[in-house]
């Protein structure tokens, strides 16, 4: 089953619960992927976006969650920052399971190996090559940091 029909299965089991909550969550969810679909329809894209992309836009959607509840903590609202952690569970459920330390680490040991990255001018590379195989599956912004200590050593 592709991501849009579990997420558009997922919506309407929620609608008959009445789960307020997951319900929101879904439909800001597909917002996002209609969004990005008038934008491809735009580019000459009629079949709109893929499953890739859909799992870049819920990855931005789980970034941006993360973001706002360090900021809500920060500033003593923990009521919404709970409502941002319950959106990041609902998100989450559509994503690929999230890689171990000792996975990530593997993956970019094979991903270096496979573009023959030899310095930190090689980062981009490394980079664009973890993006387009494990999108979803790992914090790309930890994942830059350990890639720049691997090719600097």
């Amino acid at each position: 089953m592709d991501l849009r029909t579990r997420i558009n299965t997922a919506t309407k089991k929620a609608m008959k619960e009445k789960d307020a909550d997951r319900l929101s969550t879904l439909r800001l969810i597909n917002a996002a992927i209609k969004d990005r679909d008038i934008a491809a329809r735009g580019e000459g894209r009629e079949d709109g976006v893929s499953d890739e992309e859909v799992l870049s836009i819920l990855s931005k959607m789980v970034k941006q969650r993360r973001e706002s509840v360090k900021t809500y903590e920060e500033g003593g609202r923990l009521d919404l920052a709970a409502r941002e952690e319950g959106e990041i569970t609902v998100i989450e459920e559509f994503l690929p399971r999230r890689l171990s330390d000792a996975e990530v680490d593997q993956a970019i040991d094979k991903a270096v190996a496979d573009v023959g990255a030899s310095s930190i001018r090689d980062m981009g590379r490394v980079m664009g090559e973890l993006k387009s195989r494990y999108s979803g599956q790992m914090d790309f912004g930890a994942a830059g940091a350990r890639v720049k200590t691997r090719l600097s050593s």
